[in-house]
Protein backbone atom coordinates (compact mmCIF):
# COMPACT_ATOMS: atom_id res chain seq x y z
CA UNK A 1 0.00 0.00 0.00
CA UNK A 2 1.56 3.17 -1.18
CA UNK A 3 2.42 5.58 1.47
CA UNK A 4 2.59 9.50 0.64
CA UNK A 5 3.03 12.48 2.59
CA UNK A 6 1.91 16.25 1.61
CA UNK A 7 1.82 19.25 2.82
CA UNK A 8 -1.55 21.00 3.56
CA UNK A 9 -2.00 24.80 2.98
CA UNK A 10 -5.65 25.88 5.07
CA UNK A 11 -7.34 28.98 3.43
CA UNK A 12 -6.91 32.16 5.84
CA UNK A 13 -8.07 31.22 9.29
CA UNK A 14 -9.54 27.79 8.49
CA UNK A 15 -6.54 25.62 9.93
CA UNK A 16 -8.97 23.83 12.58
CA UNK A 17 -11.35 22.68 9.71
CA UNK A 18 -8.93 21.71 7.55
CA UNK A 19 -7.21 18.99 10.12
CA UNK A 20 -11.06 18.03 10.84
CA UNK A 21 -11.99 17.66 7.47
CA UNK A 22 -9.32 15.73 7.14
CA UNK A 23 -9.00 13.52 9.79
CA UNK A 24 -12.95 12.44 8.85
CA UNK A 25 -11.01 10.72 6.10
CA UNK A 26 -10.43 6.89 7.03
CA UNK A 27 -7.49 7.14 4.95
CA UNK A 28 -5.52 10.26 6.12
CA UNK A 29 -4.25 11.87 9.41
CA UNK A 30 -3.53 15.45 9.32
CA UNK A 31 -0.27 16.70 11.92
CA UNK A 32 -1.10 20.12 12.57
CA UNK A 33 2.44 22.76 11.64
CA UNK A 34 2.69 24.28 15.70
CA UNK A 35 4.80 27.11 13.94
CA UNK A 36 3.55 27.63 10.34
CA UNK A 37 0.00 27.74 8.73
CA UNK A 38 -0.10 24.65 7.30
CA UNK A 39 -0.56 20.85 7.88
CA UNK A 40 1.25 17.44 7.23
CA UNK A 41 -0.94 15.01 5.91
CA UNK A 42 -0.23 11.27 5.70
CA UNK A 43 -2.25 9.07 3.47
CA UNK A 44 -2.08 5.29 3.12
CA UNK A 45 -3.99 3.83 0.30
CA UNK A 46 -4.44 1.42 -2.21
CA UNK A 47 -3.38 2.38 -5.73
CA UNK A 48 -7.06 2.59 -7.02
CA UNK A 49 -7.96 4.16 -4.11
CA UNK A 50 -5.27 6.86 -4.24
CA UNK A 51 -6.53 9.10 -6.85
CA UNK A 52 -10.28 9.28 -5.16
CA UNK A 53 -8.96 10.62 -2.10
CA UNK A 54 -6.91 12.79 -3.36
CA UNK A 55 -10.40 14.42 -5.49
CA UNK A 56 -12.42 14.30 -1.84
CA UNK A 57 -9.12 16.21 -0.13
CA UNK A 58 -9.07 18.93 -3.07
CA UNK A 59 -12.95 19.14 -2.35
CA UNK A 60 -12.46 20.27 0.48
CA UNK A 61 -13.63 23.92 1.44
CA UNK A 62 -10.85 24.96 4.07
CA UNK A 63 -8.44 24.11 2.04
CA UNK A 64 -6.33 26.41 -0.17
CA UNK A 65 -3.53 24.35 -1.68
CA UNK A 66 -2.13 20.66 -1.33
CA UNK A 67 1.46 19.99 -2.23
CA UNK A 68 2.70 16.30 -2.54
CA UNK A 69 6.38 16.05 -0.57
CA UNK A 70 6.82 11.99 -0.55
CA UNK A 71 5.87 8.44 -1.28
CA UNK A 72 6.68 5.10 -0.66
CA UNK A 73 5.27 1.27 -1.67
CA UNK A 74 6.38 -2.08 -0.86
Amino acid sequence: MPVKSYIAFPKEGKKSELISELNMLNECEAIPSESHDLVLVVTDTSKDEDKMLIDKINELSSLQHISFVSGFAD
